[in-house]
């Protein structure tokens, strides 16, 4: 990448460490064996795969037992979700919330269309669960809940403790999409309510297509993917190995790095909202600004279209992302800001920054310099803005 580009979508995917592709870099080219053979060549680099398996438990608060390495987070929810279907056959029903990322809500759908029951937890003009409806759904009748750790779009922090307290207590599984939270937030698994666990490598400066499934000693489980013997039986097909390498080494760095992330980084994250609201009129910062990740500012800029911004600030060289989606030629504003009851004037101008632990404060102040124009830019030629002023 140009050393030029400022680079603040991080919640969609971060770069690869360059500690990460070091680790990486002997297990694609020399020692290439596959950790599941008996010769000496591959069956060594099995003691590999067990290194990094401890990296990640490190991390979140696991033993190694209790990890399972996929491809990605959306395989680890899909995985997750499935087998506390298929071990509890009797409860059909699953509680997810309206915030979900797709990997859940689709899954959700696919599940109706084939007979489950799913219940769907609002939230608030905040993002925040309302916890006597998911009170409500909760009962004997549900075999899972699955509501995200922290959410992409917002950065809310999700009240995973007390819903996994509450899937308990009526005999269900929890399981919580963390693919965001991993690396941002502290957590001790062993001490949590939480059955299951998903989480993304890319997410955290590991590269793409490597994820894992985090399943609590004693809890059942139902494997996804049907095959050979690897993972233990829970997940078969031949370990990806630089990439689970390349797992344990961002998982290791990251828990070296997790004070800076909810310092330096929030201190970015804070410098580029509070700049924001000082230049610029008609904007608002949406979520819980009191519980959420450290790294994501969610910002409307009101009776403009985020995908206008992001083109403009493309062209200084400065990536973000768009609250919005262009769905069969119609814009639609984010499925969470629709969720929230973030009007439409708002919604359809939101956009995401999202930092990590490679950004400056020079970056910022360069956002600031350009972001302010490029507004007063689009809400000249806005009718929208145009009516509000008159």
């Amino acid at each position: 990448m140009s050393s030029n580009i400022i680079y603040l979508d991080n919640n969609a995917t971060t770069c690869v460490a360059p500690e990460v592709f070091e680790a990486m870099t002997p297990y694609l080219t020399e020692f290439y064996g596959n950790p599941s053979s008996i010769h000496r060549f591959g069956g060594q680099l099995a003691a590999k795969v067990e290194e990094a398996r401890a990296q990640l438990g490190a991390l979140i608060g696991a033993q190694n037992s209790e990890i399972i390495f996929t491809s990605c987070g959306t395989e680890s929810d899909t995985t997750a979700i499935r087998s506390a279907l298929s071990i509890c056959p009797k409860r059909r029903k699953v509680v997810i919330s309206k915030v979900e990322h797709p990997a859940v809500l689709n899954l959700g759908k696919e599940l109706e269309r084939n007979g489950y029951k799913v219940s769907i937890i609002p939230v608030d003009a905040r993002g925040r669960l309302d916890m006597d409806r998911a009170r409500e759904m909760i009962d004997s009748e549900t075999a899972v809940v699955s509501v995200m750790w922290a959410n992409n779009e917002t950065g809310n922090i999700q009240p995973v403790i007390e819903l996994g307290e509450l899937a308990r207590k009526n005999g269900a599984l929890f399981h919580t999409d963390a693919v965001q939270a991993v690396g941002k937030v502290p957590m001790n698994l062993a001490e949590l309510p939480i059955d299951m666990l998903s989480l993304s490598g890319h997410k955290f400066h590991a590269p793409k297509g490597i994820g894992a499934l985090y399943v609590k000693r004693g809890v059942r489980f139902h494997p996804y993917i049907i095959g050979g013997h690897q993972e233990h039986g829970r997940r078969a097909g031949t370990e990806n190995l630089a990439s689970i390498v390349g797992l344990g080494k961002a998982a290791e760095l990251a828990l070296a790095n997790i004070g800076h992330e909810n310092t330096a980084v929030r201190a970015l994250r804070d410098k580029l909202e509070q700049g924001v609201l000082a230049s610029i009129p008609s904007v608002r910062i949406n979520g819980d600004v009191e519980h959420r990740l450290p790294n994501t500012a969610n910002i409307s800029f009101e009776y403009i279209e985020g995908e206008s911004i992001l083109m403009l600030l493309d062209m200084h060289n400065i990536c973000a992302s768009s609250g919005s989606a262009c769905t069969t030629g119609s814009l639609e504003p984010s499925h969470v800001l629709r969720a929230m009851g973030v009007p439409y004037t708002a919604a359809h101008g939101s956009i995401r920054f999202s930092f990590s632990r490679y950004n400056t404060e020079a970056e910022v102040d360069r956002v600031l310099e350009v972001l302010p124009p490029v507004i007063a830019r689009l809400r000249e030629i806005s009718p929208y803005w145009k009516q509000q002023q008159n």
